[in-house]
């Protein structure tokens, strides 16, 4: 075929943290496949540490690296866009024109960032004290404005799920509160979610409360961020109470801002999303209901997990067993748990480790009770984490799994941001 109309055994789309994992995977299992990884980027970072960015913890450019270096010994790296998908043909339109042929699909395409639906965000961001640590350029605004901060108002967002990360609204949160209260500055922090609790899964979201006492925290719930004025530093919400909506407006000296997210258009548009727009996956074999060629993971899916970089490193292992089967025939199906994990950043020195599976079943990796904060658990955060990441993950290794459910008593422990 010439090179516009390319054929292939496997074709992954995307390469992020689940398309770079899977594929290296692939080839460590069989070094002969013929996989191709679709991705126009120049360039791959490690999300997680942006939040430690933000913080002022972390060199921003230690999250980046050239996709060039990251491609797996053997992977063909397709440098263009995916416009749209024809499972029935068994193939993918790109958006120079060209076509790739394929007899297994994987789609790990992450999602997408709203900016665009908060009226006024996207000409405010990155000035006006508006960040966010949702982004490469402004995760060092998020730091360079908390800082400077010596008193007024700081507010931090949190849209409706799902978004990717669910703990990363907080992490910023509390960071910027530790360095405040530290420093004495005379600064209010409030945390305005969409969401009716600070966590989803009960058994956390009661030890976060505690967080958020511990630094004076006004948490306003049910309010979701829909207009930003950056000029004159104001914030408008839109509050539902019941069958009611109205706006509220807040003034601000500081704004870190949580987008809006859904996935990428292109899926949404296409034969393999639900009406919800997702991709539509069974959650336990992380195959296609309708194409059985088809496989997908991490953000751009229909499973009800976290959408975390942990959840990718649970999921790849499953969709390699699952994606050798269907190609080979030999094996069995493997099921992923909806395992995630959220190292919720209490302060700057200390992690509170959330790791959960499908239902809010708690699967802590240590019999430690992992409702209180640990010391511990930043150098993991901070150093071992990011070694996994690059140079074991995205190499197809996936580490240990040590994540089971575990019982603890029902009473939140005293907690030591």
């Amino acid at each position: 075929m010439t090179d516009s109309h390319r054929r292939h055994t496997i074709a992954i789309v995307g390469a992020g943290a689940a398309g770079l994992t899977v594929a290296a995977a692939l080839k460590r299992a069989r070094s002969e496949l013929d996989v191709a990884l679709i991705d126009p980027a120049p360039y791959h970072y490690y999300q997680p540490a942006w939040t430690l960015v933000g913080g002022g913890c972390y060199d921003i450019a230690a999250t980046r690296r050239e996709m060039r270096t990251l491609i797996p010994k053997g992977v063909h790296h397709i440098v263009e866009r995916v416009e749209g998908f024809a499972p029935e043909q068994n193939r993918l339109r790109l958006h120079g024109g060209g076509s790739v042929e394929y007899r297994i699909l994987i789609v790990a395409a992450g999602l997408q960032l709203d900016w665009h639906k908060i009226d006024g965000l996207v000409e405010t961001l990155g000035k006006n004290g508006v960040s966010s640590n949702y982004a490469y350029e402004h995760a060092p605004y998020t730091w360079a404005c908390v800082s400077q901060l010596r008193g007024g108002t700081a507010l931090f967002t949190q849209p409706a799920m799902p978004i990717k990360c669910a703990g990363a609204p907080q992490k910023a949160l509390y960071l910027a509160a530790d360095h405040l209260r530290r420093r004495g500055a005379d600064v209010a922090c409030h945390f305005y979610t969409a969401g009716a609790a600070m966590f989803g899964v009960p058994f956390y979201s009661q030890a976060l409360d505690k967080v958020v006492a511990h630094y004076g925290i006004t948490a306003h719930f049910a309010h979701t961020l829909v207009a930003v004025d950056g000029a004159n530093r104001t914030a408008h919400f839109e509050v539902v109470a019941g069958d009611e909506k109205r706006r509220v407006s807040q003034r601000f000296d500081f704004l870190h801002v949580v987008p809006p997210q859904s996935a990428p258009d292109f899926i949404k548009h296409s034969p393999l999303a639900d009406a919800s727009g997702w991709l539509a996956v069974d959650k336990h074999t992380l195959q296609s209901p309708k194409f059985d060629n088809v496989f997908a993971l991490g953000d751009c899916t229909t499973t009800p997990n976290s959408k975390t970089a942990a959840a990718v490193r649970a999921q790849a292992p499953v969709v390699v067993a699952n994606v050798l089967k269907a190609l080979l025939g030999n094996g069995s199906v493997r099921k992923y748990d909806g395992y995630a994990s959220c190292p919720l950043t209490t302060s700057r020195g200390k992690i509170m480790l959330a790791e959960f599976c499908y239902d809010g079943v708690v699967t802590p990796s240590f019999p430690l009770d992992p409702r209180i904060p640990r010391r511990s658990y930043w150098w993991l955060k901070k150093h071992y984490l990011p070694y996994l990441y690059w140079e074991r993950m995205l190499r197809g290794d996936f580490g240990p799994d040590w994540h089971r459910e575990r019982s603890f008593p029902a009473a939140v422990p005293r907690i030591a941001p």
